[in-house]
């Protein structure tokens, strides 16, 4: 049984608005290590592998916001990540927003599984608002217009190695339509996830390249539909899928041996209930998924 190793990275650098940086700290309060070594497995916690840092307008670049931040928060979670598959340890990373997952994807992983209502296909060229944190996918794949050196020199990852789960092409942005469209990247639909969440991340798993030794799993919580559990960045609604069902699919991604790193990103929990309701949800689903894992 690999132990299961927690890296914060509280930082909303890449993001549209502030909130998720505090994501870290608030699943450790709401006892995530704790429910996931319910049944005995091993837990460590190697707190933060960056400083804190708080979205802020940043004036002077303002259709790449914070790059040079974004691309040492990249390379710190890429090393922090490596180090503990070096030892046998699966990574839980708890971002931040979701320029974390391209860190994991570069720490060794052959393919990535990409639960997000996103194909963050796009680039700063692409879109106004500067905000890097839907631009990850694009960046793997080593597309025109990205942020020079964000990805550390790495080799590009081909479109085959990147599955999304949960992509809603309605919510996509023109220029994410044509290059999905171009690419031909494997995806399975969010109207299928919302029907079988569990026979839609089997078939995720079984898009994944035939000689795949060691996948990422992104899980983006802005999959899940807003008014059921109000979590993520985006509070968009009317989209999305019920918390149960991403939580289904995640223990089925978990489930696969081949899965070594998993990613949270883009919780805000600025924006649940009160009573922390909706975190606690999220957590004890997380922690099930995790512990049903190889």
């Amino acid at each position: 049984m690999r132990p299961i190793v927690l890296l914060g990275v509280p930082s909303t650098a890449g993001a549209f608005a502030p909130g998720q940086e505090l994501a870290p700290a608030a699943l450790r309060e709401a006892g995530l290590a704790t429910a996931i070594a319910r049944d005995g497995r091993p837990v460590e916690d190697r707190g933060d592998v960056v400083e804190p840092f708080r979205w802020r307008p940043d004036r002077a670049a303002p259709r790449a916001q914070h790059a040079a931040r974004v691309t040492r928060t990249v390379a710190a979670v890429r090393d922090a990540v490596a180090r503990e598959l070096e030892d046998g340890a699966l990574p839980l990373v708890l971002g931040g927003d979701c320029t974390t997952g391209v860190g994991t994807a570069l720490a060794g992983a052959d393919a990535l599984l990409y639960l997000d209502l996103h194909a963050d296909l796009n680039t700063p060229a692409s879109v106004p608002d500067g905000a890097l944190d839907w631009t990850g996918v694009a960046h793997l794949l080593g597309e025109r217009d990205t942020v020079e050196g964000l990805t550390g020199g790495a080799e590009p990852l081909e479109p085959a190695q990147i599955v999304l789960l949960g992509l809603d092409r309605e919510r996509s942005t023109p220029h994410e339509l044509a290059r999905l469209d171009a690419l031909g990247l494997p995806a399975v639909p969010v109207d299928r996830l919302r029907d079988d969440p569990a026979a839609a991340a089997a078939e995720a798993l079984a898009r994944l390249p035939e000689h795949t030794r060691r996948a990422a799993v992104h899980f983006d919580v802005d999959v899940v539909e807003f008014t059921d559990a109000p979590l993520s960045e985006n509070v968009g609604r009317g989209t999305g899928v019920p918390l149960d069902a991403a939580l289904t699919a995640l223990a089925v991604l978990m489930g696969d041996e081949r899965v070594a790193a998993l990613t949270l990103t883009e919780l805000n929990p600025l924006h649940g209930e009160e009573d922390g309701a909706s975190l606690r949800r999220y957590v004890e689903g997380v922690a099930a998924a995790l512990r049903g894992a190889p």
